[in-house]
C-alpha cells in the first residue's frame, strides 16, 4: 500500500489499514483508498476494490468503517427506516430518478477501480430500486458529499444526533 502524502488525504497507509483494522475487528479486504476521514484524520469510508484479493466479486466501493457511524446506521435499520424509504422511492418519482442517479454515479466511481463482470450493473445498498443497507448508503454520501445521494444524505440528516462526521468521536 502507498504512503500517504500531506496532499492526498485519500491514499491508505498502513496506520489507517490499522485503524480499520480496530474499527472493524477484522482485516481490511480490498482497500485502494480512504474515500471520507473523521476531522481528527482517521478512516470513515474505505474505497476497496471490485474484486477483492481472494478473487470475489465485491460491489462495495464505499464501506462505512467509523465504529459511530455503523452504530448510527445500524439503529435507522433497527428503526425500519429501509422499509420506509424503499416505500418513498415506489411512490416520489423525483426521488426514484434521484437515487437513480445515485446509481450511475456509484457504478462509475466503482468502474475507475476496474471491471468485474459479475457484478456489472450492480451498485450497493439495494440502488436503484429499494432500500437495503443504509451503511452503504451513509458511506456512499459521505465519500461523494451532498447531493449525490438522496437517502444517504437523508440517512446522515437523520443520525446527527447520535454521530456527525464534523465531530471526532473516535
Amino acid at each position: 500500500m502507498a504512503t500517504a502524502t500531506p496532499d492526498d488525504p485519500t491514499t491508505a497507509t498502513d496506520r489507517d489499514l490499522e485503524v480499520m483494522a480496530e474499527q472493524l475487528g477484522r482485516a481490511p479486504r480490498g482497500v485502494v483508498g480512504i474515500a471520507a476521514r473523521c476531522v481528527c484524520g482517521r478512516p470513515l469510508v474505505a474505497r476497496t476494490a471490485p474484486r477483492l484479493p481472494d478473487g470475489t466479486p465485491f460491489p462495495t466501493t464505499y464501506y462505512l468503517t467509523h465504529p459511530g457511524a455503523v452504530a448510527a446506521a445500524s439503529r435507522l435499520e433497527a428503526e425500519g427506516v429501509m422499509k420506509e424509504m424503499t416505500e418513498r422511492l415506489a411512490q416520489d418519482e423525483e426521488l426514484a430518478a434521484a437515487y437513480r442517479g445515485a446509481h450511475e454515479h456509484y457504478l462509475a466511481r466503482r468502474a475507475e477501480l476496474g471491471h468485474v463482470e459479475e457484478i456489472e450493473g450492480i451498485s450497493a445498498g439495494g440502488m436503484p430500486t429499494r432500500v437495503k443497507c443504509l451503511h452503504v448508503l451513509l458511506a456512499h454520501s459521505l465519500a461523494a458529499g451532498p447531493g449525490v445521494n438522496p437517502l444517504g444524505d437523508e440517512a446522515l440528516d437523520r443520525v446527527r444526533d447520535q454521530w456527525r462526521p464534523d465531530r471526532c468521536s473516535c
